[in-house]
């Protein structure tokens, strides 16, 4: 029996060093890279989504960044088949793939082989749906989501709209509830070996770097991105609701004080990171490396993981 092709995942939080981990680790397996980060995809979105410069990559090949429309949806099913193709891409190299990114429903698509069914987007359901959230506040979603799939909706924050709305939307449009759509679809195995680590850290250093990195994106122009991102394009239906680009925009249309934008991008992220924490937990099957060590040690963990597979 052949033996399936080795991939590499690299997930955790936010700010846990993701990026430079990985970079390292392609220099010496020969890998290249597969971000797996639901924001980094978009045009125009650098600054806010921390996404690797030219000279952070350090000539090692990135695939998944920087290609899809802010003006665009973009599903977990159209990010599962651009993410095999990329996979496919680098084997047919004879080099390593290396999926690196925090965003969990990205990672499980890969890693559980979930199918995602081509449901149509009904959009007068949805703005009924976006109408009752203003009228009746997204609470009353939630729980409604929430006596649907009960499974689904511990993993979503009662402030995520958009994956509230989902949820509601694949139920009406199939009858079914996300949580049985995946167990149908988990039922082939993954085509490839995914050997899958997750940086985890002291959460008070976590929370540190979260802050740090906040102020260096002020820093860097998010405000500036922000704004030209408003007028250049006409309408963005999820780029605009990621993290620190809502909060920017609350600020731009006098909500918030700077100050006060600030804080609440740094309480959102760190929030965020916790909520990641909790989803890579669940996955018994994941290897944890700890952020604080060094990356040669980390690296060399990894190694002997992946040599044994």
């Amino acid at each position: 029996m052949q033996k399936k092709p080795k991939v590499i995942v690299i997930c955790g939080p936010t700010a846990s060093g993701k990026t430079g981990l990985s970079i390292e680790l392609a220099k010496q397996i020969n890998g290249e890279i597969i971000s797996c980060d639901s924001m980094q995809i978009y045009k125009d979105m650098n600054i806010g989504t921390a996404k690797p410069t030219k000279e952070e990559m350090q000539g090692i090949p990135h695939y998944m960044l920087d290609f899809v429309s802010p003006e665009k949806r973009y599903s977990v099913a159209d990010f599962k088949k651009d993410a095999t193709l990329a996979i496919e891409e680098v084997l047919s190299k004879e080099k390593v793939p290396i999926v690196v990114g925090g965003t969990g429903l990205y990672v499980n698509s890969l890693t559980q082989n979930i199918t995602y069914p081509n449901i149509e987007t009904d959009l007068e359901y949805r703005k009924l749906l976006e109408k009752r959230a203003e009228k009746e506040g997204l609470s009353s979603l939630y729980n409604e989501a929430k006596k649907i799939d009960e499974t689904a909706m511990q993993t979503i924050s009662e402030n995520d709209k958009k994956r509230i709305i989902r949820v509601l939307e694949i139920y009406h449009q199939t009858g079914k509830t996300k949580t049985m759509l995946e167990a149908e679809s988990k039922l082939e195995p993954p085509p490839y070996n995914y050997i899958v680590f997750a940086i985890d850290m002291d959460r008070e250093k976590l929370y540190e770097r979260i802050n740090k990195r906040v102020d260096i994106m002020i820093n860097q122009g998010l405000i500036e991105e922000v704004e030209n991102l408003v007028k250049k394009y006409k309408s963005l239906p999820t780029a605009i609701q990621g993290l620190g680009y809502k909060e920017v925009v609350s600020y731009l249309n006098g909500n918030l004080t700077k100050e006060e934008m600030i804080e609440k991008i740094k309480m959102e992220t760190r929030r965020y990171a916790k909520r990641q924490l909790t989803w890579f937990r669940k996955d018994k099957s994941i290897k944890w490396i700890n952020g604080l060590k060094i990356a040669s040690e980390n690296i060399q963990y990894i190694l002997e993981e992946y040599s044994e597979q």
